[in-house]
C-alpha cells in the first residue's frame, strides 16, 4: 500500500508538527530534486532536516494507511508469545510478537511492507500474521525482554540446581577422588543443567570466553563480552569439582588428571547455530580453573568493510588478494580478530576455480570447499609438517594459522616463492613489527621482500550503542590529542572519504561518549577493528635490506599513506562508531 504525497502533506500540516512555512520550504527543495520522487523520499527529507522524527513519520503513515499503531513501551509481553519469534529473527528484522488471538498472531514492526519477514514468520509459527506499526523505542524495549527473561530463566535454574550441589560432602572434589567417582559427579542432573545453562546464556550474551574460577569459598563465573570481563554469577565451592568434571567429560579430557594443564574441545547447537568451545583447564591453588573460548562456526556474511576496513587500506588488501603468489600477514595480540580477518578474505577468494587449504591450531571456523587441517603437536603433526604436506596437495591458496617458529616461517616463505598465495598470522604489536619478528626467526631479508606483499595490524574496539552523547573537543584537548595522532593527516582522509565537510575544522567536528541505558549496560555493544595496512613498497624493501629499525620502517609507511591504528581509531570516533577513550584504551594495552 502506498500513500499519496498529498495525503501525507495534508496530514502533516493538520498534525501541527511542522509549520506551513517550514513544510513549504522543504517541499520546494523536494521538488527541485527532480521527477519521480515518492512520498517516502519526502518523509525521509523531513526527518533528515530534523523537522519530524522517524517515529512521527511512522505514526502518520500508519494513520493514513489505516494500519494500527501500537506503543509497547513499558508493556510486559508473555514470554510464551514473545518466543514464538526467535530473538535473532526479531532483532534482524525488527519484528516482535506481542499478542496471540483467535484471529492470529499480532506482530509489531518498523516496516509493514517487509513481506519477506512476514512470510517467514508465518511459515515458522503457522498462524495468520496481523502486522502493526510501532516505533524504535518499543522494538528496543521488547528485544530487551528476551535478554531479561532468559537471564531470569537461567538464573533460576542455576540457583535451584546450585542448592542441591551444596549437599555434596566436603571430601568430594579433592585429589583423592577416583575417575569413577568424578564421572558420577559429572553425570549428576543438577551439574548437567548448570553447565547447559551457562553455555546457552554465554551464547545469547555474545560472550567470547567463559571463565570458571575456583576461589577460597566460592566459584566465580565470568563472561568476556566485547573484550571486557563481567561477573556473571557465583556458585557454591562444593560445586567446583562437579563442574570441572562435567566440562572434562564434554571435552574428552582425563578426569583424574589434576596436576597438569589440559586442552580440549566440544560442540553444541543453540537456535540452529553451531558453536565450538575450546577448553583449557589449568591447576590453581584452589582447584582447576577452566576457560572456554566460544567459536561460532558460521563465518559467512562478514565483509572487509563490515570488519572496519576502508579507503586506501581496503584497496591495498583487495590488490594483494588479486596476486597469484606472495604472502599476506595479519598481526596483533590474542583475541584481536586476526583469524576472522583472514577467513573473511578466504571467503572472498573461495571460488570454484581455486584450491584453498589451511593448517590451523585449532580450526576455528568451518568453511565449505576449503580443506582445513588441525595440527596435533602431541603426535608430531606440527604447523611445519602440515605445511610441508600441504604444498604437495596442489593448493592455489594456503593459510597457516600462525607462524610460531623458524621452520614454519621458512616453509611459508618458500611456499609463497613457489607459486602459492600464503596467508598467516603473527603475534606483534604493529605492522612494521612483523619484520623484526620474522628476522628473529632467521628469515632471510631478501626472501621476505620478495614474498610479503601486505602486513595488517589490528585491534578490536567496542562500538557505541545508538544512545550516545555528542560533544566537541576543546582547544586544549585537540592539542593533547595531536601529540599522539597526526590530526592533519586524519582530517585529510576524513575529507577525502566524504565523512566530514571539506571546509570543517577539528573544533567543529562532533565526537561521542558512551551513554548507559537499560539496553546497553555500559553504552557499548559489539566490536569493530581498527587497523594499519602496510604495503611492501620498493622503498620499504630497501629499508629492510639495510636492516632498518621498526620505527624507520613505520615512519616510511606513514609517509606512503598508511594510517596507524590510533589514527584509524580517531577516524572511527569521528564517524560515531566508537569513543576516543576506547581507542586510547585498546591501543595502549
Amino acid at each position: 500500500m502506498h500513500i499519496q504525497t498529498k495525503q501525507l502533506k495534508d496530514f502533516i500540516l493538520d498534525s501541527g508538527l511542522i509549520s506551513a512555512a517550514d513544510f513549504e520550504k522543504a517541499e520546494k527543495e523536494f521538488a527541485e530534486k527532480g521527477e519521480g520522487k515518492t512520498e517516502e523520499d519526502l518523509g525521509k527529507m523531513l526527518v533528515s532536516r530534523g523537522l519530524i522524527t522517524e517515529d512521527d513519520l511512522r505514526r502518520m503513515q500508519a494513520y493514513v494507511l489505516g494500519i494500527p499503531f501500537v506503543n509497547l513501551k513499558g508493556k510486559k509481553i508473555d514470554f510464551e508469545v514473545l518466543s514464538l519469534i526467535p530473538e535473532p529473527i526479531a532483532r534482524n528484522n525488527n519484528i516482535v510478537a506481542f499478542r496471540k488471538t483467535e484471529n492470529g498472531l499480532e506482530v509489531a514492526m518498523l516496516d509493514t511492507n517487509d513481506l519477506v519477514a512476514i512470510d517467514f514468520v508465518k511459515k515458522k509459527v503457522k498462524l495468520k500474521i496481523l502486522p502493526r506499526l510501532t516505533d524504535n523505542d518499543s522494538i528496543k524495549e521488547v528485544l530487551l525482554q528476551y535478554q531479561k527473561t532468559l537471564k531470569a530463566e537461567f538464573g533460576d535454574i542455576i540457583k535451584r540446581e546450585s542448592e542441591s550441589l551444596k549437599n555434596i560432602p566436603e571430601g568430594k572434589g579433592q585429589e583423592k577422588e577416583t575417575e569413577g567417582e568424578l564421572k558420577k559427579l559429572a553425570e549428576d542432573l543438577p551439574v548437567i543443567r548448570i553447565i547447559d545453562s551457562l553455555l546457552r546464556h554465554a551464547i545469547i550474551q555474545n560472550a567470547s570466553d567463559i571463565h570458571i574460577e575456583p576461589m577460597e569459598k566460592e566459584v566465580l563465573v565470568r563472561y568476556r563480552i566485547d573484550g571486557i570481563l563481567h561477573d556473571a554469577m557465583k556458585l557454591p565451592k562444593s560445586a567446583s569439582s562437579s563442574i570441572t568434571a562435567r566440562i572434562k567429560v564434554l571435552s574428552k579430557l582425563k578426569l583424574d588428571e589434576k596436576r597438569l594443564p589440559q586442552d580440549g574441545r566440544f560442540k553444541v547447537e543453540v537456535n540452529n547455530e553451531k558453536v565450538s568451545f575450546r577448553v583449557s583447564v589449568l591447576p590453581t591453588y584452589f582447584g582447576g580453573k577452566t576457560v572456554m573460548r566460544l567459536l561460532k562456526e558460521n563465518i559467512s556474511g562478514f565483509s572487509l568493510e563490515g570488519l572496519g576496513f576502508h579507503g586506501e587500506g581496503l584497496e591495498r588488501i583487495h590488490a594483494g588478494t588479486k596476486l597469484k603468489t606472495g604472502m599476506i600477514l595479519t598481526t596483533g595480540p590474542t583475541g584481536s580478530g586476526k583469524t576472522t580477518t583472514l577467513y573473511t578474505v578466504l571467503d572472498i577468494l573461495n571460488t570454484p576455480d581455486v584450491n584453498i587449504s589451511t593448517v590451523e591450531d585449532p580450526v576455528e571456523y568451518q568453511m565449505p570447499r576449503i580443506n582445513q587441517t588441525q595440527v596435533k603437536p602431541s603426535i608430531g603433526f606440527t604447523f611445519a609438517s602440515g605445511l610441508r604436506s600441504l604444498v604437495r596437495q596442489d593448493p592455489d591458496i594456503i593459510m597457516v594459522g600462525e607462524i610460531r617458529d623458524e621452520e614454519t616461517a621458512s616453509l611459508a616463505i618458500n611456499a609463497a616463492l613457489t607459486g602459492h598465495l600464503v596467508f598467516s598470522t603473527l603475534h606483534t604489536n604493529s605492522a612494521a613489527g612483523a619484520i623484526p619478528r620474522l628476522l628473529d626467526m632467521e628469515a632471510e631479508p631478501f626472501l621476505m621482500v620478495s614474498t610479503i606483499s601486505i602486513i595488517i595490524a589490528q585491534r578490536l574496539v567496542r562500538k557505541l550503542c545508538s544512545a550516545r552523547e555528542k560533544y566537541f573537543l576543546t582547544e586544549a584537548e585537540i592539542e593533547t590529542l595531536g601529540e599522539s595522532v597526526n590530526l592533519e593527516k586524519v582530517l585529510t582522509i576524513l575529507k577525502e572519504e566524504n565523512i566530514v565537510d571539506k571546509s570543517i575544522e577539528w573544533k567543529k567536528i562532533p565526537f561521542y561518549k558512551a551513554k548507559k541505558t537499560t539496553e546497553c549496560e555500559d553504552g557499548y555493544s559489539g566490536r569493530i577493528g581498527i587497523h594499519e595496512v602496510l604495503k611492501m613498497s620498493p622503498t620499504i624493501k630497501e629499508l629492510i635490506m639495510k636492516d632498518s629499525t621498526t620505527g624507520q620502517i613505520e615512519e616510511q609507511a606513514k609517509k606512503e599513506g598508511m594510517l596507524t591504528m590510533i589514527e584509524d581509531g580517531i577516524f572511527k570516533a569521528v564517524q560515531g562508531v566508537t569513543t576516543i577513550e576506547e581507542v586510547l584504551r585498546v591501543v595502549s594495552e
